[in-house]
């Protein structure tokens, strides 16, 4: 609606009263406009004061798209379309809400009974049933199956069998012939093909396609993760021979061509496992006291062409898949570990941003192009870090460290300054033994090195969209990576749940969220629930995706933003170099057309990507504690649901259930807006951030959970 919005003084249960109101009004007469004047008499309200109140609840309900804006001040009930095409997104439960193929309106709820045997992921024809607040639908054809192969585990009878689907969200099993079971034995993971559903059965017909093997191991359980998220596993034949044939000799006419950096101190700086170095910095400091920071990225582009076969299944994977045990790469090894990688003492081809500046961090001039590197070490974190803490004095790249360190700081304390999001990354890793399995967990914090990295290559992302964005005649299509302003629904229920623990978020509208959250997350930094309030304030925020309409990215406070700096596991990037190499030869990208189909595909694989990798830690965390069962940890709620909660223990940082039903001496309910689980008769709560101590009661590989119970 493109104005700005104070949130009001006045209590929520009066806004909630309101907002139902206020539907309910629209909906008895779903034709009609009406002005503020009109609606605020209907539903009782006459003071100037919560008047205002009315007009955010109308303009909440616009940005929830239940009701429209039709001119200037006035508004009517938004009324989509009896009959409309949407996918498919199911709950645990078995019910599900089907997502508008054209991204207008709000999601609808279909109960399980009304699904008409779509599974999750299917684009469906879908009728409206009811509108208002919670709209509701039953799905009346489907269109087009998400997939025809889903995986299981093979259970078989005297002539038949059936699979057992390892997604939760699959409430149904797949009827098998005898005919069609082929080697599968009982008990085994497998791939099933849906041959066949007919309209008097209850379930889908078909045949094995594939043996996995048997359930338990961490191999099959993570192939059987990467084929449920249709994440390819090897790569065709054609393309590695493509791969094969590409040497890491450097062409010397090649290199000519090229702005030459090997003089240039230069070094990277990566997590101790990493084998494919997609990123660089040099150093160079200059007679008049600037800095001159070479931001050098893999020239992957250099090597895969458009068309190739290389680029076709680079393009159909969009990323590579980073499991707990194991990395799907986007191209294959021999480029993304050796050809690609800014390998110590071995010169490469890099694709760079260098910057000129200050000693207090002021950009003088920015330069770019295609250049040949020489990496003069690799440095992990850890060594990078002990550096910028004065704990390793003898290094001989100390004064280009602290110098990044101190620059980087400085951007960051302006980016901070202009908007951006302040959060604190940290994440769980497992220790393996030599056959894979975990036998320790470790929470690792964002430190000044990954600072360092981070906000370089922020800079030069950033630098990237702009040069092309600002520095040509025409738009110059390209594919943006995009966050958009939070849901204000979102962050009223985080306002609601921040008063739980006496917090509050003190902002005067929506431009100014970012700037309460971060003043919030500083003041309660030494709080020993600080990571647990953190995770709840990102739950306010949209997902980042990528896009060829710019709307900049909310979360980091820039106007434009791509992603450039790692094109040997995205996709993304490579097309961005692609890009802006067009663009520096004052060119057009010969596939500009086709940005906005990939943009949209590899948000979809980026998606898979981290639901996969999401579920290979809850794997792992449950193998972690498989022979812990009986033993008790204490814990946090860090989640409440009508089911139960979830508890992530002190000790391993593993989280599991406990099941509401399991709870003794009283019946509990959930209470949504307590964000808690209460007694009914004791009044009892458990509520989120409580400590709790917890028995580790049952663990289930096949479903990757823990469950507990509350000692």
């Amino acid at each position: 609606m493109g104005r700005k919005r104070k949130t009001s003084k006045k209590s929520n249960k009066l806004k909630d009263f309101l907002t139902k109101e206020i539907i309910n009004f629209f909906e008895k007469a779903p034709d009609k406009n009406y002005n503020l004047k009109q609606i605020s008499e209907q539903v009782g309200i006459t003071d100037r004061e919560t008047r205002k109140l009315v007009y955010f609840v109308l303009c909440e309900l616009t940005d929830r798209k239940i009701i429209q804006e039709t001119e200037h001040g006035s508004f009517k009930l938004k009324r989509r379309k009896r009959n409309f095409e949407g996918y498919i997104e199911m709950n645990s439960a078995g019910n599900a809400y089907v997502l508008p193929k054209d991204g207008e309106g709000r999601d609808v709820f279909v109960s399980k009974n009304f699904l008409n045997k779509a599974l999750p992921g299917d684009l469906v024809q879908l009728r409206m049933l009811k509108e208002g607040r919670r709209p509701e639908g039953k799905v009346v054809e489907i269109i087009e199956r998400a997939k025809s192969h889903y995986i299981g585990v093979l259970e078989v009878a005297s002539n038949f069998g059936f699979v057992r689907p390892d997604n939760p969200k699959i409430k149904i099993d797949f009827y098998i012939p005898k005919s069609k079971l082929g080697d599968a034995q009982d008990g085994e993971k497998v791939v099933v093909e849906i041959t066949d559903w007919p309209n008097d059965s209850k379930n889908p017909y078909g045949q094995i396609t594939e043996v996995i093997g048997k359930p338990g191991s961490n191999e099959v359980e993570m192939k059987s993760l990467l084929l449920e998220n249709d994440i390819p596993i090897e790569f065709p034949e054609k393309v590695l021979e493509e791969s094969e044939s590409i040497s890491a000799k450097l062409d010397p006419e090649e290199i000519a061509r090229r702005r030459d950096f090997r003089p240039v101190t230069t070094f990277t700086i990566d997590p101790d496992t990493a084998k494919d170095f997609d990123d660089a910095l040099s150093v160079e400091f200059l007679e008049s006291g600037n800095i001159k920071i070479g931001v050098h990225i893999a020239d992957v582009s250099h090597y895969v062409k458009d068309d190739s076969a290389l680029d076709k299944e680079a393009e159909k994977r969009g990323n590579s898949v980073y499991l707990v045990d194991r990395v799907v790469p986007m191209i294959p090894e021999n480029l993304s570990n050796i050809v690609c990688s800014l390998r110590p003492d071995e010169e490469k081809f890099t694709y760079s941003v260098e910057f000129e500046m200050t000693e207090k961090g002021e950009i003088q001039d920015i330069w770019y192009g295609r250049t040949v590197i020489l990496s003069d070490r690799r440095f992990t974190y850890e060594e990078a870090q002990e550096v910028i803490e004065g704990k390793d004095k003898n290094c001989p790249f100390e004064k280009e460290i602290l110098t990044l360190d101190k620059l980087a700081k400085i951007h960051r304390k302006k980016r901070l300054k202009n908007g951006a999001l302040n959060i604190e990354s940290e994440e769980l890793y497992f220790k393996l033994d030599d056959e894979g399995n975990p036998i320790g967990t470790i929470k690792k914090i964002s430190k000044d090195a990954h600072k360092l990295i981070e906000e370089f290559m922020l800079l030069a992302n950033k630098s990237v969209a702009k040069r092309v964005a600002f520095n040509s005649k025409s738009t110059v299509p390209m594919i943006y990576r995009v966050h958009d302003k939070p849901d204000i629904e979102k962050v009223n229920t985080f306002i609601v749940f921040l008063r739980k623990f006496g917090l509050k978020l003190n902002i005067s509208g929506e431009d100014d969220i970012t700037r309460g959250i971060n003043e919030l997350l500083s003041e309660i930094k030494e709080r020993e629930d600080y990571t647990f309030i953190q995770q709840m304030a990102i739950k306010t925020m949209q997902k980042a995706a990528y896009d060829v309409k710019n709307i900049g990215h909310y979360g980091l406070g820039f106007t434009h933003y791509v992603h450039f700096t790692s094109p040997i596991r995205r996709y993304a990037d490579l097309m961005v170099h692609r890009v802006l190499d067009a663009h520096l030869n004052g060119k057009s990208y010969s596939k500009s057309g086709a940005l906005k189909s990939v943009a949209k595909h590899i948000s979809a694989t980026e998606r898979r990507a981290i639901n996969c990798e999401r579920e290979s830690r809850k794997y792992f965390s449950a193998k972690y504690v498989e022979d812990k069962v009986g033993e008790s940890f204490e814990g946090v709620v860090t989640g409440v649901t009508n089911w139960g909660f979830y508890v992530e223990m002190f000790e391993n940082s593993c989280e599991g259930m406990v099941s509401i039903k399991s709870l003794e001496n009283d019946s509990y309910y959930f209470d949504e807006d307590a964000f808690a689980i209460i007694g009914h008769n004791t009044d009892h709560q458990i509520s989120l951030g409580d400590h709790v101590h917890v028995t580790i009661a049952k663990v289930d590989l096949f479903k990757r959970q823990i469950d507990l119970k509350l000692d």
